[in-house]
Order: C-alpha cells, then sequence, then structure tokens
C-alpha cells in the first residue's frame, strides 16, 4: 500500500505526498519506477517520499550511468567499435574480441557474475517476484562499478591498445548491453539510451537493420537475456567475494584510526576465519595491498598478539529462552577466555558454558564478540575474518600521502577546468619547501597521474586562474595551462 509522507492514505486533500508530475521533471519516470520496485517489499506499506526516490535514483541509476559514461568518453578516445560476432576475425593481431575464457580473471569474474545475476532475475521475474530482481541488479551495478570499473581502469588509461585493453571494452560493452537488456522491464527510458547508444544504428540498414541478423530496432524488441552456465565460475565467484570483503574490512580498520586510503601504510595482517581460501588470498595480496594502500600484505592465525576480544550475551536473544537464568549464563559468558570462544563461534557456530553445572549452547546470534586493536594497530572484523592495519607513520610514508593530496588536488582542478580527459598540461606549484621537496621526489608519478608534461615552482603565466588549496594543513597554490 503507498502511503503518503506522513504515513497517513494518501489524500488530495492532506496534500500529504508531491505531484508525480514534479517526480517526472525532477527525477525522470525511470526513478520512481526503480523505487517501486526496489524500495520495498510488496506486502509492506510504503511512503511515497521525494528523498526515497532520489536516494534509489542515486544507488542505482546514477551509479548505472556513471559507468556507462566512463565506457563512452573512453572507447570514444580509442576508436573502440564492438564485435558482435565471436567467430569475426580480429582487426589486427592483439586488438580484437576474444573469447571470454581466454581474458583475464578480473573479465571472466564480472562475466561470471552478469550471468548468475541474469539466472538469479529471470527465476525471480518468472515467479513474478520484482523485489529480489531489482535488488540483485542493484547488487551486481555495485560491483560493476565500484569493483570491475576501479580495477580496470589503468586498463583503459593506458596510451597502449594492446590486448589487454580491448578485452576490458569488450568485455564492458558485453555487460552494458545485456544490463540495458535486463533492465528494459524496470526503467525502460534509461535501458534504450544505453542500447541505442552501444547499438548504433547502421546508416544502410537504419529502418530494419534487424533484417540480415543484426542488433533489433529497440532494446524492447530483443529477447530477455539468456543464461550460459559455461561461463559461471562459483569457486572465483566465492574467491572474489572473500578479497572483496577483506578490502572493505581493511578500509573499516584505515577508517576507525582516521587514516584516509591516500595516505599509504606500511603493513596489514590477515587473520581469516576459514583457512580453505588461503592460498588463493595469498596469491592475491597485491591487489589487497593496492586496494588498501598498504605498502605489505601478510597473513597469520594468530590474532592475540594485535587485537584483544570481548564475549558479550546477548540479553534480547538469552533473555525469553532463559529467564531467570540469563544472569548466570552472562555471568559464565565473562568467565570464558575470549580469543579461544571467538575461534570455537567461528569453527563451529556454537560456544557451549557451563550453567548450574550444566553444559549450555549458546549460539552466534546469542553471543557478540568486540574487538579491540592493541596500540598502533587499528582493526575490522567480519564474516571473512579479521584486518589489522599498521598505524605508525615514517617521514617515507607521509611524504607519499603528502603527494598523494597534491594528486587528488590537481585531479579536481582539472575537473573544475572542465579538460578534457586525454589534455596534457603544465603544471605549477607554489607552497612549503615541504611541499615543494615531495612534488620533485614524486615528479614522475604526479606527471604520469596528472597528464603533466611539466611541473614548475613559482606562480604561473600572468591571467593564469590559480587556486589556493589545504594539502594536508598546508597552504598551497595551483594551476595548470594546457599545452
Amino acid at each position: 500500500l503507498m502511503m503518503g509522507e506522513d504515513g497517513l492514505k494518501m489524500s488530495k486533500r492532506k496534500k500529504n505526498y508531491r505531484d508525480p508530475g514534479y517526480i517526472f521533471d525532477q527525477y525522470g519516470a525511470d526513478a520512481m519506477r526503480w523505487f517501486f520496485f526496489s524500495g520495498q517489499t510488496p506486502w509492506t506499506s510504503v511512503r511515497f517520499e521525494e528523498h526515497n526516490i532520489r536516494d534509489a535514483q542515486r544507488e542505482f541509476l546514477v551509479r548505472l550511468y556513471n559507468v556507462f559514461s566512463f565506457f563512452n568518453i573512453y572507447a570514444n578516445i580509442d576508436g573502440f567499435e564492438p564485435s558482435h560476432e565471436a567467430t569475426q576475425p580480429r582487426s589486427h593481431e592483439g586488438a580484437g574480441w576474444r573469447p571470454v575464457p581466454e581474458r583475464s580473471e578480473l573479465d571472466r569474474w564480472i562475466i561470471s557474475e552478469l550471468h548468475r545475476t541474469t539466472r538469479f532475475v529471470r527465476e525471480s521475474l518468472d515467479r513474478f517476484e520484482n523485489y529480489p530482481a531489482a535488488g540483485r541488479l542493484n547488487e551486481f551495478v555495485d560491483a560493476l562499478s565500484n569493483w570491475y570499473v576501479r580495477r580496470s581502469r589503468q586498463r583503459f588509461w593506458r596510451g597502449t591498445q594492446d590486448q589487454d585493453k580491448w578485452d576490458a571494452y569488450n568485455t564492458l560493452h558485453e555487460v552494458l548491453v545485456t544490463l540495458a537488456k535486463l533492465t528494459a522491464p524496470f526503467t525502460p527510458f534509461f535501458a534504450e539510451t544505453m542500447y541505442q547508444n552501444l547499438c548504433p544504428r547502421d546508416g544502410e540498414t537504419e529502418r530494419r537493420r534487424d533484417e540480415d541478423g543484426g542488433a533489433p530496432l529497440s532494446v524492447h524488441l530483443c529477447d530477455y537475456p539468456g543464461v550460459d552456465e559455461s561461463l559461471i565460475d562459483e569457486e572465483l565467484a566465492q574467491e572474489m567475494e572473500l578479497v572483496r570483503q577483506i578490502v572493505s574490512l581493511g578500509r573499516a580498520a584505515r577508517t576507525s584510526a582516521k587514516l584516509k586510503v591516500r595516505q599509504p601504510l606500511a603493513l596489514a595482517e590477515i587473520i581469516l576465519a576459514r583457512q580453505e581460501h588461503a592460498d588463493w588470498l595469498q596469491a592475491h595480496s597485491d591487489l589487497i595491498a593496492e586496494e588498501l594502500n598498504i605498502k605489505q600484505v601478510e597473513f597469520t592465525t594468530e590474532a592475540d598478539q594485535y587485537v584483544t576480544y570481548q564475549l558479550k550475551p546477548d540479553f534480547k536473544a538469552i533473555g525469553p529462552r532463559f529467564g531467570k537464568l540469563a544472569k548466570q549464563v552472562a555471568a559464565a559468558v565473562s568467565q570464558v577466555d575470549a580469543a579461544q570462544a571467538r575461534r570455537t563461534l567461528v569453527d563451529t557456530g556454537e560456544l557451549t558454558v557451563e550453567v548450574d553445572g550444566q553444559p549450555t549452547r549458546l549460539t552466534e546470534k546469542e553471543v557478540h564478540i568486540r574487538l579491540e586493536a592493541r596500540s598502533g594497530w587499528s582493526a575490522a572484523q567480519g564474516r571473512g575474518g579479521v584486518v589489522v592495519v599498521k598505524t605508525e607513520l615514517t617521514d617515507e610514508l607521509r611524504d607519499e600521502g603528502l603527494c598523494r593530496e597534491l594528486i587528488h588536488q590537481v585531479q579536481d582542478l582539472r575537473k573544475k577546468h572542465a579538460l578534457a580527459y586525454e589534455a596534457r598540461v603544465t603544471l605549477y606549484v607554489q607552497g612549503s619547501d615541504k611541499l615543494h621537496q615531495v612534488a620533485d621526489g614524486f615528479a614522475e608519478t604526479i606527471r604520469t597521474e596528472c597528464l603533466a608534461l611539466r611541473i614548475e615552482r613559482g606562480a604561473p603565466p600572468a591571467g593564469t586562474e590559480t587556486q589556493t588549496v589545504k594539502i594536508a594543513g598546508e597552504e598551497a597554490t595551483l594551476a595548470i595551462v594546457t599545452a
């Protein structure tokens, strides 16, 4: 049941909801449709509130649009043209379409996730269950944006047009075309926009381009995507999900210590909840280190030297079950070795304590484990395990962090000037001796990241717009001049 903003029945007389025409003009019809599909389970009342529609739009449509825009920008720069037939020969050696199993692990993973998502969405829609289908699409777009595209940016950015770069283009193009078809019943207008851009009309067959086996004229004339089970790799999906969990925990540990991701750290220790994926994760330690901006990643089975644990019973859970004995259960839990109890809970899902001389089993939901890092470390825990990061900063780490902050400010300045993505510039830096020392020491990195041909100390030419910023607490004046 759709309710007004005040939680009461929608009423024209009370005007307790925004006019749909306003919503269409402000956010578009697709935003409202997506809110209806994804905002709430069908059997639950939902309030027709503008901020809910705006949030739904931002979490899905805006995120998907950003990926779509990213692809278009760099595909146009590199002149990428998709090959729609698997049998079509490569245009030249090292730069063409090739089958998914021959591509990189990251490409195989996102294609596998695409087909797992397609399978789930088809099954949900066959049962007329739009809410879980929309939720799964939302999860996939989040993974596409915040993992695949971010992890692949250097592949799109680099100047060489090698096979790996074309694999990235072909993979992202295939994913976006399939997403346009998957989302067509949910957000028909944006799906059509994506489709028309990704599958452009051929001038000779504009009226009937599907006559010769080409792409249909509209996404709404396409068959709904099917599932290719041969492209689904469940083991890879589980392992990549664990990597993403570990990275998320590492970021949480940094946040807890108020350390930005741009500030490099020396060491992260990972204590896995289960060891079966340890070898695979260790082989991907460089990936984890890069994502967390940490110099070294190590794995250990002993967390006690980095963290301490506290066990707290959940009285809301044990109260109804044990009644008057709840306090005795809590006292028994407080006497248990917390580190050993955590390992037991992770391994078995249960903890046994003695109450009135009788063994009593408690589940994970009845006992909370609180984590506290020892001095010099910050920690976070989750289903995948525990990640602790060393918070001590050396002068070298501080200098590199200052360099990354400078790069961040220059990138913001490029956006402010609306420079073309491939535009080369001369960078002018005015600041403290320390800032100039860092700019000189990391000159090559700054030139590469900011597309700067030169880095000059001092004021820019007369008439050039400058921007004064704070970098690690120090004031600096920056300017860029296009080459």
